[in-house]
């Protein structure tokens, strides 16, 4: 992004943060960032590419918290688990940018930005590399526990998914007001609840052929 560009990205960073992504408008940001109305559409051709800027922005700080978690790991499983952690308290911390990161709002159903990754790759490259690059930890670490015979053996893209699964759901949850927890501590023990009693993990000793048979 031009660097006249980022007054611009912080102003709607911090407005989003404020009102949400419903009420957000690119003559709001202007005012914010101190330009005229029109400047926005020198950097971004509408509302969308700015959402998909804030998008590429917050994707790019959840990866590095993500690094920053697993580095607290002694081990593969429990540095996932960290990873894991890390994505919830990156949703309690940041609830307006996580919306937008996965439900921006648009005028059309298929104009999310997250509705078809496909199209996503062509109308926002950079969002949807910062998304895959978050993904690619995850499934990372996910491989790493494989590998250590502590995850069940299987395709790791979707062991990936099913973790991400449950701590996305645990993320939303928490930040419309669903759970009936009231502190972060609540609501991480719960996500660890979750981990612990639904991750395919491998005791020891234990054979990981399960038998289809009736």
């Amino acid at each position: 992004m031009e660097t006249c560009g980022r007054p611009l990205l912080k102003a709607a960073l911090r407005l989003i943060s404020e009102v949400g992504p419903t009420a957000f408008t690119l003559r709001e940001v202007a005012r914010r960032a101190g330009v005229s109305h029109n400047a926005p559409y020198r950097h971004f051709r509408d509302r969308e590419e700015l959402m998909a800027a804030v998008s590429t922005e917050r994707y790019g700080e959840l990866t590095r918290t993500t690094h920053e978690a697993i580095g607290q790991g002694s081990n593969p499983l429990t540095r996932l688990k960290q990873a894991d952690l890390a994505y919830v308290k990156f949703a309690l911390r940041r609830p307006e940018h996580f919306t937008v990161m996965f439900d921006a709002p648009a005028s059309k159903p298929s104009e999310k930005l997250c509705f078809n990754p496909a199209k996503m790759k062509i109308k926002h490259p950079e969002a949807a590399e910062a998304a895959e690059t978050s993904f690619r930890a995850l499934m990372t670490l996910v491989e790493a526990c494989q590998q250590e015979g502590v995850l069940r053996d299987g395709d790791a893209k979707e062991l990936a998914f099913l973790a991400w699964s449950m701590v996305h759901g645990i993320a939303k949850l928490a930040i419309t007001g669903r759970l009936p927890f009231s502190s972060q501590k609540e609501i991480l023990r719960f996500a660890e609840f979750v981990m612990e009693n639904s991750l395919p993990t491998v005791v020891p000793g234990e054979s990981q052929y399960v038998s289809t048979s009736p």
